[in-house]
């Protein structure tokens, strides 16, 4: 064993840094170095003792976590888990938090938060280590990219005609700004989309609508029965499944309940494995930053059905964790920086 991984925990109530602090410290892996009810107080204790990782709620007195995270990531990128509540309303504010530069997300309810944090504490613990891995010049090269203006200029005529061509995306861990930066290169002319990522229930609705205001493509939380179509992307809905399906000439996408596989739901297996047996070679799939193996297997079915396979490549991974075992599963084409991903997609496999 190494040297634990040193946290600091910030929030203003007294009750969660108290009970995240015992439930992290469980794990003889990880040592929390200070709590601190604001990020003003944070920073006064992080000068004497840097940490690792921080865990960070959002609203909190005197500065808020998003600003916090700015002038964190301006000054010196340390890897960052939001600890957010679990309303619909907060949501996009946590996805600004994301996309300013946090690793991921726990939620917890606005009720119940002690029992919650005990019951979520394998949750916890796995994004703490998750985040401690990350690598932080990724971090901050995705941040910048998505800084950047992305006007979506208006749709003057509707598309002539439609593709069979399905591209089917999957993350984790830094996936959220990834994706960003994959879809707003992308074109209104690209193929259909159908996109895993990992997030909890309620936040891949705001996090759809965010990215559709960004980008040139129309973005969705995908609902269960609609069509694929060229210029689109659909997202999976936090909390459920998501599979391809083919009715006649026409793919859509089946959202459904089920157990967790590979500790996920959604869970990128689950959509490789559909895209495998009902597209086939008129499929592409991309998998990108995150930690752990889903999809890596999904990714080799694709591949052995005829699918042209892409992973995002280890320097620009925020965690090279899900690409890494596509790779070692033999389930990859070709290994790309997240910048030529969206180039590669529109080429397909003449990029070989």
């Amino acid at each position: 064993m190494g040297k634990p991984i040193r946290v600091m925990v910030v929030d203003d109530s007294a009750v969660v840094r108290k009970v995240m602090t015992a439930v992290l410290e469980r794990d003889p892996d990880i040592k929390v170095i200070g709590t601190a009810p604001d990020p003003l107080f944070a920073i006064e204790k992080m000068r004497r003792d840097w940490p690792d990782v921080i865990t960070l709620d959002i609203e909190m007195p005197r500065m808020d976590g998003v600003t916090f995270l700015g002038q964190l990531m301006a000054e010196r990128p340390t890897p960052v888990v939001v600890c957010s509540s679990l309303t619909t309303e907060g949501a996009e504010t946590t996805l600004q938090a994301l996309a300013a530069g946090a690793v991921s997300i726990i939620t917890k309810p606005t009720l119940g938060v002690e029992g919650f944090l005990q019951n979520a504490a394998d949750d916890l613990i796995v994004a703490v280590k998750s985040a401690a891995r990350a690598n932080m010049g990724a971090v901050r090269t995705g941040t910048q990219l998505c800084r950047q203006p992305h006007p979506r200029p208006a749709v003057t005529s509707a598309m002539a005609q439609t593709t069979e061509r399905i591209v089917a995306v999957g993350t984790s861990t830094g996936g959220t700004v990834a994706l960003e930066v994959l879809l707003t290169e992308l074109p209104r002319v690209c193929p259909g989309l159908v996109i895993v990522q990992h997030m909890p229930e309620r936040y891949t609705a705001s996090f759809a609508a965010r990215l559709d205001k960004l980008c040139e493509i129309s973005v969705f939380e995908a609902k269960h029965g609609q069509r694929v179509l060229p210029g689109q992307a659909l997202i999976a809905p936090g909390g459920k499944h998501m599979q391809l399906v083919r009715s006649g000439a026409q793919y859509q996408v089946e959202i459904k309940d089920g157990p967790l596989v590979n500790r996920f739901r959604p869970s990128v297996d689950v959509l490789f494995r559909s895209v495998a047996k009902y597209a086939g070679k008129n499929a592409m799939g991309v998998i990108m930053t995150g930690m752990g193996d889903d999809g890596a297997r999904g990714m080799k079915e694709m591949h052995d059905a005829g699918a042209y396979t892409l992973a995002q490549d280890e320097a620009s991974c925020v965690v090279y964790g899900m690409p890494r075992e596509a790779v070692k599963h033999g389930g990859v084409d070709r290994s790309l920086p997240l910048t030529s991903l969206a180039g590669a997609i529109m080429k397909g496999p003449g990029a070989l």
